[in-house]
């Protein structure tokens, strides 16, 4: 049996959005995120980029997704992704590394990973922590 090796490359949150599908060191398809929300310079996350992709290649997205899974979960040990908005009530969706590490420091989130850094909340300054109040409290 040959083994496939499948990248989903993803570039958000500078500049331009972009996702790209490479199979065995060729791109097989590959989009900007500005193509669909025909906003310039879309430095969100490309979901649509990334659907695009996973669809122009026609693979099966219960297939791609337990890769996706199966590989996470030999990684980290953790066989479960949480997929959600990263905000509290009351505050914008996160958009930029500052407001993560705005959201980070100012609720009860244990650790903020994003990009190639990874913070925990013990070895922050406790003078950059802000109180979001009953942020979390149920409506």
């Amino acid at each position: 049996m040959v083994t496939r090796t499948r990248i989903l490359d993803i570039s958000a949150y500078y500049h331009d959005g972009a996702a790209a599908l490479i199979e065995d060191g060729k791109i097989v398809a590959a989009a900007q995120e500005e193509r669909f929300t025909r906003r310039k310079h879309d430095a969100r996350f490309p979901r649509n980029a990334v659907a695009y992709c996973l669809a122009f290649a026609s693979r099966g997205m219960a297939a791609l997704r337990h890769a996706l899974l199966s590989a996470f979960c030999e990684r980290t040990g953790c066989p479960a992704v949480v997929n959600t908005s990263f905000n509290v009530r009351g505050e914008p969706l996160v958009r930029a590394p500052e407001d993560a590490f705005q959201c980070f420091v100012g609720t009860q989130i244990d650790a903020l990973a994003a990009g190639n850094c990874f913070l925990r909340k013990e070895d922050q300054d406790p003078k950059l922590w802000r109180d979001l109040g009953n942020t979390f409290s149920p409506a």
